[in-house]
């Protein structure tokens, strides 16, 4: 095992009456990771995050965290923040006395939780309200108050399910900034969403779950080259320029898209030497007077990619 490896997950599987939930799942997650464990509701994620924060005990397969069993890991909950889609907050509570009543749940001394609550509420830029009762706060207020229960104790580990679920496009940005600030100190995270945006701005590693099976793992740029959509060529040429009408008469060439005035798309044959073909091209639009502009190989969005791998289904 990898000295900085900090979670695996071995064929893990997980049935509830006749719904198999989760069948043979398997990765890993590096120490300093930004995981993103993307996939439609109902897909598994959840459970998988329940499973390795000790909230279900009965399923098939291992986790290890730190290269040690989390059936036998007494010191677990130490190690794990845990952000869940739901926090039972008692609205009566303010702020201050719910993050009393977690930091001491969590084992957090007396002394050293004044401190505590001090600090995730700044980091939050929560420290306004800490007196209000939780009844007063906002979506987004809340949201963020999650992620300060999950950071009271210090934990090397954040497993965050769902924390960006429901919330605007300004406090997204905000909470996608703080778990990029985690990572930067030195915390390993998993975070789930159905939502590809969701992770692919901070996440270093994705992982694609879809009717409890991993399709694929690996980073943004891995997954965007793996994905084969044919190879594709975007032209421009400057306004006053005119575009080549003749380029599928080239044996190498499919298909031409025009997609405005100045921009074609170029659909090449599979089984080509591109480069030979790419040189082939240009060598046709710099004869013929052609002002190009920008020339490139069209690479997939993430969201093809994962609409490839899920057939389209982002419920």
């Amino acid at each position: 095992m990898s000295q900085n490896r900090c979670i695996e997950i071995r064929n893990l599987s997980k049935s509830y009456k006749d719904l198999l939930a989760l069948n043979n799942v398997s990765f890993n997650i590096e120490k300093g990771d930004i995981f993103g464990y993307i996939g439609p509701n109902g897909a598994g994620k959840t459970t998988t995050i329940k499973i390795l924060v000790g909230l279900i005990t009965h399923y098939k397969g291992e986790v290890f965290v730190y290269g040690k069993s989390i059936s036998n890991y007494k010191d677990l909950h130490k190690l794990i923040g845990y952000h869940p889609q739901e926090v039972g907050f008692q609205e009566w509570r303010t702020v201050n006395h719910a993050l009393t009543t977690f930091g001491l749940l969590s084992g957090l001394s007396k002394d050293n939780l004044e401190d505590r609550i001090q600090d995730v509420l700044k980091f939050t830029e929560l420290s306004d309200v800490r007196y209000k009762k939780i009844k007063h706060l906002s979506g987004g207020m809340i949201q963020k108050l999650r992620l300060c229960q999950a950071l009271l104790h210090e934990p090397e580990i954040l497993v965050l399910d769902e924390p960006l679920s429901g919330l605007d496009p300004s406090i997204r940005y905000q909470i996608k900034g703080l778990i990029k600030s985690l990572a930067k100190s030195g915390k390993t995270i998993l975070f789930s969403s159905h939502i590809l945006s969701d992770v692919q701005d901070i996440a270093n590693v994705i992982g694609i779950l879809h009717k409890g099976k991993i399709l694929k793992i690996g980073s943004p740029n891995d997954l965007q080259s793996d994905f084969k959509i044919g190879n594709m060529i975007r032209i421009e040429v400057a306004k006053n320029s005119l575009l080549y009408q003749d380029l599928e008469n080239i044996n190498v060439i499919e298909k031409v898209e025009n997609l405005a005035s100045n921009i074609q798309i170029v659909h090449l044959s599979s089984n080509i030497d591109l480069n030979s073909a790419i040189n082939q091209i240009l060598k046709l639009l710099l004869e013929n007077d052609c002002k190009i502009r920008n020339f490139s190989i069209v690479q997939p969005s993430l969201e093809e990619v994962y609409l490839k791998y899920v057939g389209g289904e982002l419920k």
